[in-house]
C-alpha cells in the first residue's frame, strides 16, 4: 500500500542525485572550456534540482511525522540544512536564468552562481546524511 509518508524519501533522492551531477558537470564545464554541453546539463539540473528542492520541503513539511528528543534535535539540523540549500540553490536559479537571458554566461557572476551551487551540494549532502542518520540510528521513518 503507498502512503504519503513514502513521498518526502521518493523525492528527496532525486533532488540529492540531480545537484550532484548538475554541479559535478558544471565543475567539468570549467575544466573542459570548449565543451558547452555539460555547462547547459549542469544548468537544467540545477532547475529540475531546485523544483525538487521545494517539492522536498513540501512534503518533508506536511507528510511527516513529528519527533521529540534527540531524533528531534537532529531533524531540526536536518530541517535547516534542507532550508539553506533551498534557498541558495533558487537563488543561484534565479541569478543563472537572468544571465542566459542576457547574455552574460561568461561574466563575473558565473562564479558567484558556481559558488552558490556548490554551497547549495554541500548543504544536501549535510542535510541527507542527517536525514539518514533520522532513519537508520533513531529508526524514524521519513
Amino acid at each position: 500500500m503507498f502512503e504519503t509518508s513514502h513521498l518526502h524519501p521518493m523525492i528527496v533522492h532525486f533532488l540529492i542525485a540531480l545537484i550532484t551531477i548538475g554541479f559535478l558537470a558544471d565543475l567539468l564545464s570549467i575544466f573542459l572550456k570548449k565543451e558547452h554541453c555539460l555547462s547547459k546539463v549542469g544548468f537544467y539540473l540545477m532547475i529540475l534540482g531546485a523544483l525538487s528542492a521545494v517539492a522536498a520541503y513540501l512534503t518533508g513539511e506536511f507528510f511527516t511525522g513529528e519527533m521529540t528528543g534527540a531524533a528531534g534535535e537532529v531533524k531540526e539540523n536536518h530541517e535547516l540544512f534542507a532550508k539553506i540549500a533551498m534557498f541558495v540553490i533558487g537563488i543561484a536559479s534565479i541569478i543563472r536564468i537572468y544571465l542566459i537571458i542576457k547574455k552574460v554566461e561568461d561574466g563575473n557572476l558565473k562564479w558567484l552562481v558556481f559558488a552558490l551551487y556548490a554551497i547549495a551540494m554541500i548543504s544536501v549532502g549535510i542535510a541527507g546524511f542527517l536525514g539518514g542518520t533520522l532513519v537508520y540510528n533513531y529508526m524514524m521513518p521519513l
